[in-house]
């Protein structure tokens, strides 16, 4: 298959970020192959469907009533993808670019992504490099959890651990990421940006639409792993990332959220002695996070309203 006459389909699904999805859709135009974009839209408030209607005629979009999350929503990108085949729910390309709307693709950033697939036939998915919009390196190649990583979630190194764990191995980190450019086989990326082959999701499916928010790509990358293929990171693609630019908006649910994605995948795929112990550390580390909050509160550092909604929050994810 020649790189020049790829048609790469890529989907962004975007919720409130209209400022964000214009300069992403621009950053696309410098891609030099051909590309079918489609932006779904999570019931936005904002402009961000007329915005793309007026300044991206060529764009597809799709605007849902209601939030129906990201893995329901970009599955309903590749099934817009796909067209009027009613046989199947996959995109007809060999390719797709699964996008953040908070995103700032680099020129020729797509073009190697492609590339790499392209001469590597049992890599199923590549993530760029991401970078913070200072232009250093932003942490986004992942191992699957473990209980360790657990224990420095709710205990974060600097606070409570040593600092010098926060990028180690021991956090899920990979610490030869951002050094040099030599491609980096990983379990699993920071989900703003994928590029995924098109027989992998024909093989191991969609993202799984029980995930609202927030380990959606864990889980699509453990099936991804689990049926032979491989995930790398190409440092040579750079992306920029503005990070949580959509979950930063209701900050206290997307925490419940993320603790609540996470005991779901841990319930489909790990064992039953890994989510009792899981579960008992994340206690521990709410009563200890509850304390902190009250401590903060007495210290004139939370306003009584910031202190009720953490405590809820804590609450919350003990319940879980």
């Amino acid at each position: 298959m020649s790189h020049a006459n790829v048609m790469i389909g890529v989907i962004i699904v975007s919720y409130n970020t209209s400022a964000l999805l214009a300069a992403c859709l621009e950053s696309l135009g410098t891609c030099t192959l051909p590309l079918r974009i489609v932006v779904v839209d999570n019931a936005s408030h904002d402009e961000s469907v007329l915005l793309t209607q007026t300044r991206f005629p060529a764009v597809d979009v799709c605007a849902l009533e209601s939030n129906r999350g990201f893995a329901a929503a970009t599955n309903i990108g590749f099934r817009r993808l796909a067209g009027d085949d009613a046989t199947t729910t996959f995109s007809p390309l060999p390719f797709t670019l699964l996008l953040n709307p908070d995103t700032v693709v680099q020129p020729g950033a797509v073009e190697s992504l492609v590339r790499f697939l392209q001469a590597h036939p049992r890599v199923g998915l590549v993530s760029p490099r991401l970078l913070n919009p200072d232009g250093t390196v932003q942490r986004a190649a992942f191992r699957f959890p473990t209980l360790v990583m657990s224990l420095l979630d709710v205990f974060p190194p600097g606070e409570v651990l040593p600092g010098r764990l926060y990028n180690s191995w021991w956090h899920g980190r990979y610490p030869q990421e951002g050094q040099g450019m030599v491609p980096l086989r990983i379990d699993h990326p920071l989900g703003a940006c994928m590029l995924v082959r098109q027989a992998t999701v024909a093989e191991v499916g969609l993202l799984d639409e029980r995930y609202f928010m927030y380990s959606e790509e864990i889980e699509w990358c453990w099936r991804i792993t689990q049926a032979g293929w491989a995930i790398w990171q190409v440092p040579e693609a750079q992306v920029v990332h503005v990070g949580g630019a959509a979950t930063r908006q209701f900050r206290q649910q997307m925490l419940i959220e993320l603790h609540r994605s996470r005991v779901a995948f841990f319930q489909q795929h790990y064992p039953a002695r890994f989510l009792v112990v899981h579960r008992m550390i994340t206690h521990v580390g709410m009563i200890w996070a509850s304390g902190r909050a009250w401590y903060d509160y007495a210290q004139g550092c939370l306003t009584r309203t910031e202190l009720c909604a953490r405590l809820w929050a804590y609450g919350e994810i003990m319940r879980l």
